[in-house]
């Protein structure tokens, strides 16, 4: 395989595999969205959702775009907005949307839970998304450091790597498993599927960025991993009071 994959449009042209895996991802998620809301019932009315999706919406592009920026802060003075537009990471994209919806929820007096919903088609459009990220290949940058597993791969410059974007997909597909057999034998509190999801997705990427070719201060953290570590202790109590995150037993 070569990378990146780009879909040939007639001689010279061709459309990156990575921009239709990343627009699919969000047509596709919410569809399913729409689909599980349509067949549960929801506490939260129209209008909520939607002001909830707009403060996600904010939240999300500002933390994606700002923790983006903070991983080589530096270059943010050579090339300004340019740079500010053209880097961002999904970690800070779900805490600053975490942070966009709970605002928006104290504003408008909504107390249910508002992610629980929203869990299984995030990982859907999160697995569809990077897909087109191992497709991009080097170019996307979400490769990991040079390995001699039997697994590693050549993006295109002669190193073989972690293929790191194919290590998350497993770990979506994994956590998607693990609640649907919890689900199977006990009902979640409300919030609780959301929390396992951003306490599970944290403690991934905490970890995976070690063999990611990220900046790492002096005492050996990169931005991201601060970044879920704060998330992580905002989550605190799903490890100390785990048995709360279930409602009943079945």
């Amino acid at each position: 395989m070569h990378f990146p994959v780009n879909i040939p449009i007639g001689h010279s042209s061709s459309i990156p595999v990575h921009f239709v895996c990343e627009t699919l991802s969000y047509f596709l998620g919410y569809r399913y969205y729409v689909y599980l809301r349509r067949h549960t019932v929801d506490q939260i009315s129209d209008h909520n959702r939607l002001l909830i999706f707009i403060g996600a919406a904010f939240g999300a592009f500002i933390g994606s775009h700002v923790v983006g920026v903070l991983e080589n802060p530096t270059l943010l003075s050579h090339f300004g907005l340019i740079y500010f537009m053209g880097n961002k990471t999904i970690v800070g994209g779900m805490l600053g949307g975490l942070i966009g919806v709970e605002l928006t929820k104290k504003q408008i007096g909504v107390s249910v839970s508002s992610g629980d919903m929203m869990v299984y088609p995030l990982i859907l459009a999160m697995i569809i998304g990077r897909i087109g990220c191992f497709l991009a290949g080097l170019e996307d940058g979400t490769y990991g450091i040079a390995s001699n597993l039997p697994w590693a791969i050549n993006f295109g410059d002669g190193i073989r790597r972690h293929p790191t974007n194919l290590y998350e997909i497993i770990f979506w597909l994994l956590l998607w498993i693990v609640l649907r057999m919890i689900e199977q034998k006990h009902s979640f509190a409300d919030g609780a599927r959301f929390k396992l999801f951003m306490v599970s997705y944290l403690l991934f990427r905490l970890l995976v960025e070690f063999i990611k070719p990220d900046y790492f201060f002096s005492f050996g953290l990169s931005v991201i991993q601060l970044v879920c570590i704060g998330g992580i202790l905002y989550y605190y109590k799903v490890f100390l009071y785990p048995t709360k995150l279930l409602r009943n037993h079945a």
